[in-house]
């Protein structure tokens, strides 16, 4: 008799979105590509924040979803995933819609620097066709203990490592947003470690799960969830998931991240997600899922522990998972 042992990321079937209905969503969003107009009447107001003139990336969206990581896990909706968002640079809440329109996306220039073969810098639209764009649905959890599902687009961390051909020495990669205080007000905050920083181990970077993101729900990335290009590291907590980034150095330093110099007995370096490990202030074991407020278990490594747990053998010493 064949049993079959459902992965620890899988959820039951019923709590799928049905196909039929994001497939919908996708051909629609590839018609508001040929027609903007439209967009404020079949998505409200907010669909017009932004003046900005058109995004030369749009052609590139929806992408072809990778199959292999899909969940069955309902997509959460759309206006509460862009709605409700961590960005320091653009206010201390979670509603920083209106305050992160002042972020202008291009030109948008990526440094590459540190321990590589050549240094060199890249336009984000040269980037983005050298790239190859795909749909991925991810978990994402907040260290906050609030989770969402979302359909990132972007390419695999792993591919622009490869491009910027780290030499053997280099160990992490440190990764930095913008410095502008006059494009966000919150950079005049002086008692916060401005700029962002986060950081990797090579093997992080080149795990096949960690994702440069550029779009999410099948169009360019929107200012207040990190455009033109962010992180994604599904089994860790949010905070790692810099945002905007602009900067991209290879070091054999470990590097001292934005919430590190914050408080660094609450939020570390490796910052992988564990429910029997609470944050000091508030327990992990549960998380609230945006869009349905229901609370549901949290999973050791958010569920992809059969991707990346290998990643930490031999690493008693270090504190994993804050």
């Amino acid at each position: 008799m064949l049993i079959r042992r459902r992965r620890g990321w899988e959820l039951p079937e019923n709590a799928a979105t049905d196909e039929a209905v994001y497939l919908d969503r996708r051909r629609l969003m590839q018609g508001l590509a040929a027609g903007p107009i439209l967009a404020p009447a079949l998505f409200g107001a907010g669909a017009a924040w932004a003046a900005d003139p058109p995004d030369p990336s749009a052609g590139l969206y929806p992408a072809k979803q990778n199959p292999k990581y899909t969940l069955g896990r309902a997509i959460t909706p759309e206006k509460d995933s862009t709605t409700y968002n961590n960005f320091y640079e653009y206010g201390t809440d979670k509603d920083v819609v209106q305050a992160a329109q002042q972020l202008k996306v291009r030109p948008w220039t990526i440094k590459i620097d540190g321990m590589v073969e050549k240094p060199m810098t890249v336009d984000i639209d040269d980037l983005l066709k050298q790239m190859p764009l795909e749909e991925r649905l991810y978990r994402h959890r907040c260290v906050e203990a609030w989770s969402m599902a979302v359909p990132w687009t972007g390419f695999p961390l792993a591919a622009f490592v490869a491009m910027a051909k780290p030499l053997s020495s280099a160990k992490y990669l440190k990764m930095t947003t913008f410095m502008d205080p006059a494009m966000a007000p919150g950079q005049k905050q002086f008692f916060y470690p401005w700029p962002y920083v986060e950081g990797l181990t090579l093997a992080e970077a080149n795990n096949e799960l960690s994702f440069l993101v550029t779009g999410m729900y099948g169009k360019p990335l929107p200012k207040q969830d990190g455009a033109p290009l962010r992180l994604a590291t599904p089994w860790k907590y949010g905070f790692k998931s810099v945002k905007s980034i602009n900067r991209f150095e290879f070091t054999d330093k470990r590097p001292l991240s934005y919430w590190e110099q914050l408080q660094a007995s609450e939020y570390g370096f490796w910052a992988n997600v564990n429910p029997e490990v609470p944050h000091p202030r508030w327990s992990q074991a549960t998380e609230r899922v945006l869009g349905t407020n229901d609370r549901v278990p949290t999973q050791l490594y958010n569920g992809y522990g059969e991707f990346v747990a290998s990643l930490y053998d031999g690493m008693k010493g270090e504190k994993l998972f804050m």
